[in-house]
Order: structure tokens, then sequence, then C-alpha cells
């Protein structure tokens, strides 16, 4: 007796498990189907113009589609780039026209439920590498214009190459147990008290341009967070970090002239700074060839985000970061300077107009995080060559000149020389991966 009711204990146990089960797998298709409208007739007719070609070949440069879906010296719009994440590489997909291999068989309606909702042909989920999270802002005529031009560009016989993610990332259900919990389709939404320039600018930024993608904080699942403040954070597995957009103390824009802000995006430098690391890559692939209204809408955008003064930097402390640099340190640094650096960019770091930046009073010199500074010392920096600037200076390697100790000497010694006053940089921050 006891046995069998030991066993009806165990029946009902296991029974109460299931049903929960199927309720939270209940909740997670519900969750994972919030706000997606159904998949429109596939069949309806889709009509395609000179003007919507050209219209979304314009919108693609916009949204940096080639910058993820072309290799180098690849077919354009084939695919095949390995984006490496912390979960694993994730390869981006053939957008052209090939009937197997790309998306020849997608209807407008499937390439805007993977614009809007994140799904494949077949309702798949897919992985936000792909940056739906920002493209669900993504205006239907916009992505029906982006459609059209990938429909004409040459069709690639490339097969997609699987994704490379550890388990259980590799799943579908842990994408979606990470969708409920971190996307939603959404829409653009004018704000009226604000004029039609800034709106552009907003849907820009915070939809096709993905500005987020780099420039925002990620939790530990991976999604951006702050989709407002563009506050910063590292890019994941680059080692480069995005600077905050809102704060002064790094990126932000408040208080620069319109026209900087555009001659940055356009041609990649300005008297205040240059683009290096990715974003040179997304000035010479993408913002060199928008509009000069779009880009002046953008930097109305830009100009009106929130200042961020939470995060202090070390900048705000001269006495404890002064007290925290080793003269022995500094005398060496003083020494590499003057051997390696003060040729371009001077003996008091006053560098050499349109040539080579200035390192003192440079904000960027000064961040709290040191990674692109390690980085562009350690790999050299680069700008993109731009109709406005064709042939842009550049800064050599010296890695294979400077051990850790060497470049962690000479930054410390230029975050706090001429007026310059952030802490010192250390051997194990230019050892540390972010």
């Amino acid at each position: 007796m006891r046995r069998s009711w030991i066993h009806r204990r165990s029946l009902l146990v296991l029974l109460a498990i299931m049903v929960l089960l199927l309720a939270l797998a209940a909740v997670l298709v519900a969750l994972n189907l919030r706000g997606e409208d159904p998949l429109p007739d596939h069949d309806a007719a889709f009509e395609s113009t000179p003007a919507l070609v050209e219209r979304g070949r314009y919108l693609a440069l916009a949204g940096n589609c080639a910058g993820c879906h072309t290799t180098r010296g690849g077919a354009a719009y084939a695919g095949g780039l390995g984006i490496e994440t912390p979960f694993g590489t994730v390869f981006a997909s053939n957008l052209t026209p090939h009937p197997t291999a790309g998306i020849g068989s997608w209807s407008a309606a499937h390439f805007w439920r993977a614009m809007h909702n994140g799904r494949s042909k077949d309702g798949r989920l897919l992985y936000p590498a792909f940056p739906y999270p920002s493209f669900t802002q993504v205006t239907r005529e916009d992505s029906d214009a982006i459609y059209a031009y990938l429909r004409s560009v040459p069709a690639a016989d490339l097969a997609n190459t699987p994704h490379r993610l550890r388990y259980p990332y590799s799943t579908q259900a842990a994408l979606a147990v990470w969708r409920a919990l971190s996307f939603e389709p959404g829409s653009f939404v004018a704000d009226p008290a604000q004029p039609a320039e800034w709106n552009r600018g907003a849907y820009l930024v915070q939809g096709l341009g993905h500005c987020i993608a780099c420039h925002g904080s990620r939790n530990m699942l991976g999604a951006t967070e702050d989709k407002l403040g563009l506050s910063g954070g590292l890019i994941p597995n680059e080692n480069w970090y995005a600077p905050s957009l809102a704060s002064p103390r790094e990126a932000g824009l408040a208080g620069w002239h319109r026209s900087e802000i555009v001659s940055l995006l356009k041609n990649g430098t300005t008297a205040r700074a240059s683009v290096m690391g990715p974003m040179a890559d997304v000035v010479f692939r993408s913002t060199r060839h928008l509009s000069d209204a779009d880009l002046q809408a953008m930097a109305a955008f830009l100009q009106k985000l929130p200042e961020q003064t939470a995060a202090a930097s070390p900048a705000e402390a001269p006495a404890p970061a002064a007290s925290r640099r080793d003269v022995g340190v500094m005398e060496r640094g003083a020494r590499i300077y003057d051997q390696q650096c003060a040729y371009c960019h001077g003996d008091s770091g006053q560098g050499a107009a349109g040539a080579y930046p200035p390192l003192a009073g440079n904000r960027a010199v000064q961040m709290t995080t040191t990674v692109n500074l390690i980085q562009i010392v350690r790999r050299g920096g680069f700008l993109p060559s731009t109709a406005g600037n064709p042939r842009p200076y550049g800064m050599p390697p010296f890695n294979h000149a400077l051990d850790e100790d060497g470049i962690a000497a000479v930054l410390t010694y230029i975050r706090g020389s001429w007026g310059n006053d952030a802490a010192p940089v250390s051997r194990a921050d230019v050892m540390r991966r972010p």
C-alpha cells in the first residue's frame, strides 16, 4: 500500500512538472509573438521601380548593410562574414537574389518580417547580431525599398555558413528566452514636440543607423540597454570602446557646431576629433554617402541627447590621479614619447593641424577607459579615405617596438602631461582583453 501511494505521488509530481513546463512554454511562445502581426499575403504583387531601387540603395548605405553582409574582396551582399560574439560566431547571410543561396525566393513581406520581427522566411528566430532590435523601427516603405534594391544586385551562389555558437546558445529555445526578455517589435514614433529635422535624425540614429549596437551598454545576456542614452560601451569581442554620445567627457556633441558633426560623419575628421577603429569603417561604408540634409538631421538629434553626468572621469579628481603616477614610470614614458611620438604629436602634445591630433587637452586621451588608447598604440590607427580627406594621415602600430610596460608608461605620461590629468595606465590594463 505504501509503495503504491509513493508511486501515485511521484506521478502527481511529474504531472505537475509537465503542466508547469507546458505553461512556461506557452508563456514563452506568447512573449515571442507579442506585437507581431500575421505575415501578410506573400503572394501579393510587389512592384519595383528604378526610383524605389535607388532609394533602397541609399537606405542600405544608411544602415551599413554591406559592412556585415560583404566580405573583403567578396561579392556584394553575398554574406559569409563571421561576427564574433561572447556566445560564438554568427555568420552574415547571403542577401543577393539567388533563388536558393540568397533571398531570391523571399517576398517583400518575408523581408519586412525579418527587419521588423527578427524572423526568417520560415519563421525561425534570427540572432540579434542582425540588429533587428533597431531595425524594427524601420518603416515598411523603407523596408520595401531596401528589398527592391537587394533584388537588383547580382545573384551570388554562396551558401550560408552555419553559425558556430556554443550550446545552448545555438538552440532556438535559448534564443526564444532571450527574445522574451529583451525584444518586442516596435515602430518609430515621431515626437510632436520636436521639429521634423530632429525626428528624421532620431529615426536614422535609432533605427537604420543602429548606433546603439556599439554606443550602448549591454547586459549579461548581450542585450543593449539605455536605448535613448547611447551611453557608451565595449563593443563585444572587438576590444574597442564606443564612447558615450551623451557625456561631454567622452563623445558628447552638445557643445559642437553643427557643421563639425557633419564633417566628422562625412569626412572622418574635424579640427576637434578624428574617427578610428570601427567608427572609421562606419564612416567609410555608410555615413560619408549620406546627404547633407540627413547628416544635419543626425547632428540635430545627437546634440539634444540628455547629458550624461553620473559617470565621473578621473579628470574630475586631479590630486588622486597625480598621486597615483609613479615618477619612474613617468620618466620612462617621457623618453619613449620623445623617441617615438614627439615627431608627429609635438614636444608638448600640440599635434599638427590637418595631420596629427593634439594630445594635450584631448578628451579621448583622458577618458576613464583606456581600451582605445591601448588599441591605437598597439595596432595603429587609421582614418577612412573620404572625398573631404582623400589622403588621411595614420598612426603606425608600435606593438613590435614597445612591450606592455612600455605602452603603459608612454600612455601614463601622455595622460599626465601638458594639463592632462587622467589616471595612469598599468601593465595589467595593457594585457587585459575586454
